[in-house]
């Protein structure tokens, strides 16, 4: 484990918000959970490192750095 994952914010008790359930997710129900994700990630001190980290690994789930795997891709083609 990198020493940025020791201080993220998306450690914890909301750790279930940066990735999808097993179960069934409504789109609202999913749009709701990347909104909270994102605004913890919005005020995480090592955002940058994490987003760096899920872009060179490729990570396809969840949310890193304050990005879906969606818009992690869109980056990554763009530049």
């Amino acid at each position: 484990m990198d020493d940025w994952q020791l201080v993220a914010l998306c450690r914890g008790n909301h750790a279930y918000l940066f990735f999808p359930p097993s179960t069934f997710e409504r789109k609202e129900e999913r749009e709701r959970r990347e909104m909270k994700a994102k605004a913890i990630c919005g005020v995480c001190p090592v955002q940058d490192p994490c987003f760096a980290h899920a872009v060179a690994i490729r990570e396809p789930f969840g949310i890193w750095g304050g990005t879906t795997e969606i818009e992690r891709r869109n980056t990554v083609l763009a530049g």
